[in-house]
Order: C-alpha cells, then structure tokens, then sequence
C-alpha cells in the first residue's frame, strides 16, 4: 500500500546539479521545504576517472558518501522515481511513496546502455576490453595501458549525446603518452573509431587538436563508424559505418569502450520528455515547455549543449533565478547561453581548456590562448577543480567559471 507525502520543492537527483541546486534554494528567501530523490549510496566526482585510467590517482578520491553531501535542510528521500504525473503535481517511487510536490526539479544524470553494444557487458574487464565510465571498470582502463605491449589500442566515440563529449580522446591521449614515454609507441597503432564527422563539436578546438595532438602524434581517426559489437574471446570489434551501413571487424589488443548513453527509463516513458526522450525544457530558461512549475537541468535535459559539469555551474544560477521568480507568481527572466567547458587532457601534463557556447564559440576564462596545450591547465584540473566540486558546486555556491 502506498503513503504520500508533500514538499514544497522535489529535486529529482543526488549529482552535481541536483545537490547545487538544491543548497541555492535553501539559501534563498522563497523556499525552505526541499526534498531530494536519489537512491544511490555514494556520489562520484566523475572527470577524475580520465585521470584514475590514466594511472595518475586512485579511483577512492572520486568518491564520496551521499548523506555526507544532502545539504543540511533537505529531506533525502533514498528511493528512485518510476513514474511522473505532471498534471497532479505527483511522482511515484520504486518503494510506493507518492510524492506531491509544488514545484519540480528533474535532474537524474545520464543512463549507460551497456546492453546496447552486443557482447559488450560480457566482455567488459577481461580480453582487453575497459571503460572510464563507471566506478567498477574505471581500474580496469589503467591495468590494460600498463600492460600494453604493442599491437592494436583502440579507443571509441559513440553517437552523442554522452558524458563530457572530451572524455574518450582524454583517455586516448593518455594512453598515447603512456606507450611513448614506455618505448612502445612504434610498436603500437592508436586507432580512434569516431561515430562523429570531426574530432570536436567546437571548431576552433578541433583545428587545435589536429594541429597540434592527432597530426604530429599520429593517431589514426576513423570517423562516422560506430561500436557495435565485442567479440571478446577473439579480440575483435565490429563497427558500422553511420552514412554506408558497411560494417567493418577490427582486431584489438586493447580496447576502451564509450557506451551508449541516454536519459533515464523513467524520464523517457513520462510526460515530461521530448520525443527523444530529454527532459523538455526551454534552452534558455530551463522552465518546462509544458508544465510551469517545472524545470530541467544537467545531463538529462534537452539543452542542446555538451553533458558536463561545467555546464551545470552555468545552468544552475540561472534555474535558481528563474525558479524563484515563478514562485513569486513572476516570469522567468534569466538567461542560459549554453556556456559549457571541456578541459582535454591531451597527455600527462598537458591540456586544452575548451568553453564555449550554443554558437560554438570560444567564451575563454582566461587572458590567453586556451587552445594551446598548457601545463597549468593541466594542473587545474588536476588539483583544483576537484576541490572547487566538492566545496563550491555541490554546495551551490558562485564562482568565475574556468571548467570544470
């Protein structure tokens, strides 16, 4: 049998964005009932895992428990969402809690469809096969690059939109680095199967990366194919070519594997998504197309824009600004211009720190080039983004925004 409860304020997610918005709306005057639905144990810092599969720290420091973060005020609801009901101003649990609520923020994060590439979870942590993105494979990454001794690296690039569209060439470059400074880089072939036309969405970093990292380290890029099989006992993966069809088998010794990715199950099936299945918000306001009392923010949300951190940071005063004016009975007037980051890790010590917007078009925090690698770039998101996360995101406090 199922119990209902009411809160003035629900926030769908534990991650970067629904915790940050949750501490700024307790903070502000118009809201001091807040709920956050999430039913995940820990919290996961998840740009460090480019640096855990490269060897360069421990996959502990990535993590934190989930009561440590709940900012003190906020009910934390230790249950997941399984249906919406917009039209009443209700949700429903896996656990049978009904949840009625004033206002709504959805924030569940990315899915990782493992399952979509076939073989693939077989496969993962054994016959070469890695992945970054979860905390249980991310080792698995740095164990095959140790134990690289020549032959095929393959790293892939699935159809976005994913986590931090960067990541994959991160890991990449990384492992580059890795096999040269080891003597192995003769050896050794660096193929990068690309499900996009080009290296990077934003091109004034892609000219940068081809200028300056995949030309002169010659690593051969293969775009328009696409991941869709693992053949782990014969080390073999079939990709498909995305304009042909044509499949082609390639031989690996070592693979990295990005899946595929998409809104959750439960935001799909509900009300609330577009027809491809995001939270369906207006891309400068992040107020629900439809429902008024409603707003989108983070990965699983329909603004066209990179999935990562650094966009919440841009997103969430502008839903807190905006949230809080339809509380008080105004229109929403703030504005989000699509402001994200991606700091390329492009070799130990090395880095380009890419921000840009909607236009794709460079909005750099810094007085200099940022499309040249830099080994002070490396050490911010090296030493200090991580603690800009824990102390100022999550807990929804302002800062200049480089990254993230």
């Amino acid at each position: 049998m199922s119990s209902r409860i009411h809160h003035q304020l629900v926030v769908i997610g534990g991650g970067a964005a629904g915790l940050g918005v949750a501490a700024r709306m307790l903070r502000g005057a118009q809201c001091n009932d807040v709920a956050i639905i999430e039913p995940s144990e820990h919290h996961f810092y998840q740009p460090l895992w480019t640096l855990v599969g490269g060897g360069v720290i421990g996959r502990e420091a990535s993590r934190k428990p989930m009561a440590e973060l709940i900012p003190a005020g906020a009910k934390w609801i230790r249950d997941a969402v399984i249906e919406f009901r917009p039209e009443q101003n209700l949700l429903r649990t896996r656990d049978g809690l009904e949840v009625e609520y004033e206002y709504l923020v959805v924030a569940p994060g990315l899915q990782i469809d493992w399952d979509k590439i076939d073989g693939l979870p077989e496969a993962l942590g054994k016959n070469g096969v890695c992945s970054n993105y979860s905390y249980d494979t991310v080792e698995s990454t740095w164990q095959n690059i140790r134990g690289f001794k020549g032959g095929n690296a393959i790293f892939t690039f699935p159809p976005p939109p994913i986590k931090c569209a960067g990541a994959p060439q991160k890991i990449m470059y990384l492992a580059e680095d890795y096999f040269r400074k080891q003597g192995l880089r003769d050896k050794s072939n660096v193929i990068y199967y690309c499900a996009t036309p080009s290296i990077f969405s934003a091109p004034h970093y892609a000219e940068a990366l081809n200028r300056q990292v995949v030309g002169p380290r010659n690593i051969d890029v293969r775009y328009k194919h696409n991941l869709v099989a693992i053949r782990g006992e014969a080390k073999e993966a079939v990709f498909r070519n995305t304009e042909s069809g044509e499949e082609v088998v390639q031989s690996y010794d070592m693979i990295h594997v990005v899946p595929p990715m998409s809104a959750p199950d439960f935001v799909k099936q509900s009300p609330l998504a577009n027809e491809a299945g995001w939270v369906d918000v207006n891309k400068e306001t992040l107020q629900h197309s439809r429902f008024s009392n409603v707003f989108g923010i983070g990965d699983a949300s329909s603004l066209p824009t990179s999935k990562t951190a650094a966009a919440v940071r841009a997103q969430a005063p502008v839903l807190e600004a905006n949230l809080s004016a339809v509380m008080r009975g105004q229109q929403p007037e703030a504005r989000y211009d699509g402001y994200t980051s991606c700091p390329l890790v492009t070799g130990y010590g090395k880095l380009i720190l890419a921000e840009f917007d909607y236009d794709l078009k460079p909005c750099e925090t810094f007085p200099f080039d940022q499309s040249k690698e830099r080994w002070s770039m490396y050490q911010l998101k090296r030493y200090v983004l991580p603690v800009i996360y824990w102390k100022g995101l999550l807990r929804g406090y302002q800062w200049p925004r480089p990254g993230a």
